[in-house]
């Protein structure tokens, strides 16, 4: 073969990597995905390189070059001419080559940009388009697939469109249902992308089953560790308070990777650190999956920065969100049903999840269960209509291991004394008393603005004692930063302190404070807040109760995020001036959600839904679909003096920028937006401040001014 370092895979200025050594990684990356799969091996491998052949064409070429200027109407999508060639394929292969190539970049057909195979097809001459200069071309194709072993003859002009007419006919006759094949294909081309070149090293890095022995430590104080795991029931179902030795008992049920799902950034940090921790002496891969999962990992190699979104982790921490292409379809999701099938999936803290992400939840398991996943649901406490909607969906009894805790040893998990109080103002007393014995108080609030408010009247108020704030408009730097600092430092103190936060700290962030003030929020919320205070447990503490105080509830616009009837039936539901009982806390919950309205199950826009299919294979949805069904409300910003920062990075350094807000409360300020990554809306310096986070009210009054500052 000639040397082709000339034809490029990728753009000049993104490493200029060479067509040849491209089509090598990738198929590196599918023949091991296809042995881990019990896939064809050689099927795999010539999927994968003449999946991009058709990169080869000068009409493609000439886009990779530095200062290339796309004309108008241009159309030329390189897998297409890659079909040229699946000739040269036995007849028993085409149709799965095909499954490869065709969509591993756009829908088949109803593409966001009308750029599928079969759009094209319907709207263009689409063979006529991708083979002009295609005798000029072809040999240098040819010749690159002869020496990767393919057995080749010379592909006329003509035996190129009856093999496009072949794909295109086998693209139309395309039924319901998802292709592990084109899963494969994006898989292994996402994965040799990012890292240009695959070497064993990082092949030996994928699909190893993780040694799990370490959970099968057992103490009298975590009486979910005495229980036995080997029940041949494959899911799991276990309910028990904070600190029974959940995430111990869900580990130990896993038989293959697993993938492990908390539904917060916070918790999810906490999590990987913790795993990363137990397992550190095994050849376990821990994998991190976020928006921020950069951040986690600055002193890492390259490699392991990029391999964060890839297959093939021994575990994989992540949100559900990161899941929820399964449910809709969007772009991707044929590879992540590769990466999830066989494996087990941990499904913690349920029950803090809205309505809505509920609704997605239950689709999720009802396709990990389809794909052959051992799914393991942990909770704190769940309403019984949510409870029993997982049973079934899971298999019912026969199928799960269901596991809770006796009366009397759910008594020992008492650790608060519930009051309620008017008002924040009727804290302050709280707040002075306690300072003066020396504890640390936590303050929750539902609203940033809120939050905001009450630091800076106690920072006034109490000059000389250590505080700090919290919240999720913070830049994600910042916040993490934030979290560190709780965790070893305010976490840590002997001494009087102040922390004022808003729902972040709810779940899975491993802190132990001595007195709560929080306002009223959804009982199950509420549970998961008391978990922050007095959260140790030692045979010492066992049997102490330490103070909540429960403001009661807002009304009207000041009760957001929250329902104000679901906060007021909390309010009532909750002991004044008694225990807490974790027996109790069943009946509690079953009082706020009476009725099955609490499971808001929104079947529009899914996938898979009651057992079949509703999308046809080599098709995906644009993610707006995703976006508009799950009514997300999100965006970000970024100040000013970043922008030029921003610009000029990569994504993990962006996402360090970036301050998460509602989209429906900046959207309407008239914000420029930067063109670069997550297109943030760009905000005034002064509007931001690093111990208080984003300052709303001022950015509104900025915007109302003038926008000279934009």
């Amino acid at each position: 073969m000639n040397d082709y370092h000339n034809i490029l895979a990728k753009h000049e200025d993104n490493g200029r990597l060479s067509l040849v050594a491209h089509l090598k990684s990738v198929a590196r990356v599918a023949e091991l995905i296809a042995a881990k799969n019990g896939m064809d091996v050689g099927i795999s491998r010539k999927g994968a390189i003449l999946h991009d052949i058709g990169k080869a064409s000068p009409l493609f070429q000439q886009t990779l070059r530095r200062g290339y200027m796309r004309m108008p109407g241009f159309i030329f999508r390189h897998e297409i001419a890659s079909l040229f060639f699946i000739s040269l394929l036995d007849d028993s292969e085409k149709d799965i080559v095909i499954d490869m190539i065709a969509a591993h970049h756009k829908s088949i057909y109803n593409d966001v940009r009308n750029m599928g195979l079969i759009d094209l097809d319907e709207y263009e001459d689409s063979f006529e388009i991708h083979s002009e200069r295609f005798e000029e071309w072809s040999p240098i194709a040819l010749d690159i697939l002869e020496h990767f072993g393919f057995s080749i003859h010379t592909v006329s002009l003509k035996e190129a469109q009856q093999n496009y007419e072949y794909a295109v006919s086998h693209c139309k006759k395309q039924e319901k249902g998802y292709s592990i094949w084109k899963g494969l294909l994006m898989a292994s081309d996402q994965m040799a992308s990012a890292l240009q070149t695959i070497d064993e090293q990082t092949v030996n890095k994928l699909f190893i089953l993780p040694d799990l022995s370490f959970y099968n430590r057992k103490s009298n104080l975590y009486p979910l560790s005495l229980i036995a795991t080997d029940d041949s029931r494959p899911h799991t179902l276990v309910t028990a308070p904070t600190g029974a030795g959940k995430t111990d008992f869900l580990m130990r049920r896993c038989k293959g990777r697993v993938f492990y799902t908390l539904p917060f950034q916070a918790s999810i940090n906490a999590m990987y650190d913790r795993f990363k921790n137990d397992l550190k002496d095994t050849e376990a891969q821990i994998r991190l999956l976020h928006a921020a999962s950069n951040l986690k990992i600055q002193d890492g190699k390259v490699e392991e920065r990029i391999m964060q979104r890839h297959v093939g982790a021994s575990v994989k921490v992540l949100t559900p969100h990161q899941m929820a292409s399964l449910v809709f379809g969007v772009k991707g999701y044929e590879a992540m049903i590769l990466d999830l099938k066989g494996c087990d999936v941990i499904l913690d803290e349920i029950h803090t999840y809205s309505s809505t992400i509920q609704a997605i939840v239950l689709r999720i398991i009802e396709i990990l269960k389809t794909i052959g996943c051992r799914i393991h649901v942990g909770t704190a406490t769940m309403p019984k209509v949510l409870y029993n909607k997982i049973l079934a969906l899971l298999g019912g009894p026969e199928c799960v291991y269901e596991v809770k805790l006796p009366d009397n040893v759910l008594k020992s998990f008492n650790r608060h004394i519930v009051r309620k109080l008017p008002s924040m103002n009727d804290s302050y007393p709280i707040i002075d008393s306690s300072i003066n014995e020396h504890k640390k108080i936590l303050i929750v609030c539902n609203q940033v603005r809120r939050a905001q408010s009450v630091y800076l009247s106690l920072k006034e108020q109490y000059p000389d004692i250590p505080k700090m704030l919290l919240h999720s408009h913070f830049k994600r730097i910042d916040r993490q930063g934030l979290e560190v600092e709780l965790k070893e430092t305010y976490n840590q103190l002997q001494e009087a302190c102040i922390v004022v936060s808003t729902q972040v700290v709810e779940v899975s962030l491993d802190i132990s404070f001595d007195v709560m003030i929080t306002e009223c929020a959804p009982i199950d919320s509420l549970i998961q807040r008391f978990g922050r205070i007095n959260r140790k447990r030692t045979f010492e503490t066992m049997g102490i109760l330490k103070p909540v105080y429960v403001i009661a509830p807002y009304e009207g616009k000041n009760s957001l995020p929250y329902d104000t009837d679901v906060l007021q039936r909390s309010f009532n539901a909750l002991p004044d001036n008694g225990v807490m009982k974790e027996t109790e806390i069943q009946s509690m919950l079953d009082k706020v959600y009476p009725d099955e309205k609490f499971v808001n199950i929104d079947y529009s826009g899914a996938i898979f839904v009651n057992g079949e299919w509703r999308i046809t294979k080599l098709r995906h949805n644009s993610k707006s679909a995703l976006l508009e069904t799950l009514d997300i409300d999100s965006a970000t910003c970024i100040v000013k003096s970043d922008e030029e920062q921003y610009d000029i990075n990569k994504s993990g350094t962006r996402s360090k920028l970036e301050i998460p807000v509602s989209y429906r409360s900046i959207a309407y300020l008239s914000l420029r937006t930067c063109k670069h990554g997550t297109c943030p809306y760009v905000i005034p310096d002064e509007v931001y401040d690093s111990e208080l986070g984003l300052l709303y009210d001022i950015l509104k009054e900025e915007s109302n001014k003038t926008y000279d500052f934009l």
